[in-house]
């Protein structure tokens, strides 16, 4: 199973946070990178992730429509 490492930036939901996953990416063209940032929703069953913690998360079976990933490491 994929993990990733990323930034809590949504705490306001019960249960579920929202983390920023930022990657690079070079410009197929100019060769230059350029950041992109990654939403995911993520299943915190204890409500235990806080604004901007820094957290692995882990794929996992669908949960809901837009869950596919759980907290693994705070």
């Amino acid at each position: 199973m994929r993990t990733i490492k990323g930034v809590v930036t949504s705490n306001k939901m019960d249960k579920t946070r929202v983390v920023s996953v930022h990657t690079y990416k070079n410009h197929p063209t100019y060769k230059k990178r350029f950041r992109i940032t990654k939403k995911f929703y993520v299943h915190d069953e204890n409500n235990s992730a806080v604004m901007w913690d820094i957290v692995v998360i882990q794929e996992t079976r669908p949960l809901s429509k837009l869950k596919r990933w759980e907290l693994v490491n705070i």
